[in-house]
Parts: C-alpha cells; structure tokens; sequence
C-alpha cells in the first residue's frame, strides 16, 4: 500500500509526541511497526521538519482515520455491486 506524504508526517509525529510507544502506535494507525520505524528513521535523516498538527489531539486524528477507513470499505462495496451490476446487465443485454 502507497501512503501519502501526509500520513507519513502524521505518523512520525504522532510516533514521536503521543506518549505511546511507537509499536501501538503503529498498530493504532493499521500500519506495521516497522514502516512506522522506516520513516521516523528516514525523517531523522533527512532532518525534515515535522509540519505542526492541524488536529488538535491524537484521538482526533485516530477518529478520522477511522472515519476514512469505513468510507473507503463503504465506496469499495458500492463500486463492486456496480461492476456486478453493470456485468448482469450485459448478460441481459447479449440475450436478446
């Protein structure tokens, strides 16, 4: 899975500042502990400033993960009951 840049800071800052371990935090973010610690260690490299939060806590940003999370799952169901759809109509269609 491709993540964008976005999420990446977000995870390393939360990583860093949440208080937790970087381990659960990985695990609270549905990403593996070590990608968490690739990109912490790649960020420390490169000395890329970690951009401030525009949430105002941890469990805001865990809620809206979540939130995306069962959109996603949602629009992938809608989007395979089209193709399902769009496939019986065609069957339909090459009956006549």
């Amino acid at each position: 899975m491709k993540y964008d840049n976005f999420f990446k800071q977000e995870s390393i800052r939360l990583a860093l500042s949440a208080g937790k371990s970087i381990a659960q935090t990985a695990r609270d973010l549905g990403i593996k502990e070590s990608l968490l610690y690739s990109w912490i260690s790649q960020a420390k490299k490169s000395k890329a400033p970690i951009p401030s939060n525009e949430f105002k806590n941890t469990s805001e940003l865990i809620d809206e993960l979540n939130r995306l999370r069962k959109e996603n799952s949602r629009l992938k169901e809608e989007r395979e009951i089209l193709k399902k759809a769009a496939a019986f109509f065609a069957r339909e269609e090459q009956r006549r």
